[in-house]
């Protein structure tokens, strides 16, 4: 269910009992705007309370049933610009089905997360397949303004298609609602990097090149055994605003494993910046730490053991690697 861009830096996702969505999360069209998700006048069926920035309370009537097409309905208009369809978005949400089944909420405690931390939001292209909403849910909020409060609600086979996991004990037929309060939009060059003269990599760090808008190349020390901590050195220093645990970044990647020097992943493979909340958890805990505390602008290197990327999970293939990443951080949302 994560996005191939985000594929190697997410680390965990908002909780989602329901499972409801395969792993490729796109629209069933190369365009989007397939009969499904074409959005209609009826009424939405469910009745929404709360604020802005609230948990809402979605009630929902034993006999309702669902609009075969996407409704969507703004519950409360925001002052902000429009979201357009190259944005990046900030939001908040809580779906459930209309039998009660909770699709996933960001206002839900999630497990082992720090007290202390900035709750976690959904941070990603508005165009990107995401892990937490389906894209026609996406979709519908292009347009809509920052500070909204929007519902969306229809059937499954509507909403989700194709994608619908057989597993999460929802029919093409039951009723979803979600509602969605768009925290912050902006739009960004996909193809934006951090400019300035690049530094020199530390002793016992590994030299890098970054340059021409592709991936990354890293020479690993020869010789050279992987830190047992986590190691950081930024090689170009950002004029931008300070990041803190919560921000949104919007960000260029590339990371390689100490062990070998091959790259597993790059931003640059999957169209340029990528989308991503800080600090709550949200990807591996060597960003968490690495990553707060430095500007927009900066190019940083990271060096990461395997017990701060990827060491408490076994499933992964990069379990028992050390990883090196350099990320450039162009913005925030």
């Amino acid at each position: 269910m994560i996005p191939k861009k985000t594929a190697r830096i997410a680390a965990a996702a908002l909780v989602v009992p329901a499972l409801f969505l395969t792993a490729a999360c796109g629209s069933d069209t190369k365009d989007g705007k397939d009969e499904g998700s074409k959005t209609v006048s009826a009424e939405a069926v469910a009745k929404v309370s709360g604020k802005f920035g609230e948990e809402p309370k979605i009630d929902v009537a034993k006999d309702a049933k669902a609009a075969d097409k996407v409704v969507v309905k703004t519950l409360s208009e925001g002052t902000g610009a429009a979201v357009t369809k190259s944005d990046f978005v900030r939001l908040d949400f809580s779906g459930k089905t209309m039998k009660g089944q909770t699709l996933g909420s960001t206002w839900m405690k999630q497990p082992g997360a720090d007290p202390k931390a900035p709750r976690m939001q959904v941070v990603q292209d508005i165009a990107q397949p995401g892990q937490m909403l389906p894209s026609k849910v996406m979709e519908a909020l292009a347009g809509k303004k920052v500070g909204s409060r929007v519902e969306i609600e229809g059937t499954a086979k509507a909403l989700i298609g194709d994608q619908l996991n057989p597993q999460s004990g929802i029919t093409p037929q039951d009723g979803l609602v979600w509602v969605v309060d768009i925290v912050g939009a902006k739009s960004f060059d996909k193809k934006t990097e951090s400019k300035g003269e690049q530094a020199a990599v530390s002793e016992g760090m590994p030299e890098v090149k970054a340059d021409g808008q592709k991936a990354a190349t890293f020479t690993i020390p020869k010789g050279e055994k992987a830190p047992k901590d986590l190691k950081e050195q930024v090689l170009i220093k950002g004029t931008g605003a300070e990041v803190k645990a919560g921000d949104g970044l919007v960000a260029q990647y590339t990371g390689v494993k100490w062990e070998d020097g091959k790259k597993f992943d790059s931003s640059w493979d999957h169209g340029g910046a990528t989308a991503f909340q800080i600090g709550t958890g949200a990807v591996i805990k060597g960003w968490d730490k690495g990553l707060v505390g430095k500007h927009v602008g900066d190019r940083v290197l990271l060096s990461i053991p395997a017990a701060q990327a990827y060491g408490g999970n076994p499933q992964s293939e990069l379990a028992k690697n050390n990883l090196v990443f350099v990320v450039d951080i162009v913005g925030t949302v």
